[in-house]
């Protein structure tokens, strides 16, 4: 299907470029969201006689988009949630977590605006896209820890995972020596 994009949509083209894009595509989301009317005759009329309206709507929402970017950009933000000795959350921090969190701090940010291709599932800091405009991203920094105290510690450089795993390591080298002594002092009352 060919469609009018009325605003820039990224990986598609810019604001009035014809593009060819699927059927289902085009009818579930550029469509019914306002992105796109259908490439006919009556539409690009229509849409040559907004043009001016849409490129200045489309300017102004850039505008915004820049000055709360300019103060959202390099924020970091604490999310406190349970986990294991390992780091491992017993949950996840997704995008609807990532946008609260932004809201609550006050930022207004949708779901659909934050960029995160997968869940995040470990303690750390990590750093996470928001797409204001769709010309307009910042990134902040999410940091995700057990506790207040634990955030800072984080925030300061320590790694909290690694070095509980390595005492682990250790403990489990000890063992292994205790077990080979004692193996080696069977072998010596037997003889």
């Amino acid at each position: 299907m060919d469609v009018i994009l009325l605003e820039r949509v990224a990986k598609l083209g810019q604001m009035g470029e014809t593009v060819r894009v699927r059927d289902g595509y085009a009818r579930n989301f550029l469509l019914p969201q306002g992105k796109a009317l259908r490439a006919n005759k009556a539409n690009l009329e229509r849409f040559e006689n907004e043009r001016a309206q849409l490129e200045a709507r489309n300017l102004e929402r850039k505008s915004e988009a820049e000055s709360v970017g300019e103060k959202l950009n390099g924020q970091s933000f604490i999310v406190i949630r349970s986990a294991g000795e390992t780091g491992q959350l017993y949950g996840s921090v997704a995008t609807r977590d990532i946008a609260v969190i932004l809201e609550e701090n006050g930022f207004t940010v949708g779901r659909s605006q934050v960029s995160l291709r997968q869940p995040i599932k470990t303690i750390g800091l990590h750093e996470v896209t928001i797409s204001l405009h769709p010309e307009v991203e910042v990134t902040v920094s999410v940091n995700v820890a057990r506790s207040e105290d634990e955030a800072v510690r984080q925030e300061a450089g320590e790694d909290l995972t690694g070095r509980e795993q390595d005492d682990f390591e250790f403990e489990e080298d000890l063992e292994d020596e205790a077990e080979e002594l004692e193996g080696e002092e069977e072998e010596a009352t037997e003889e």
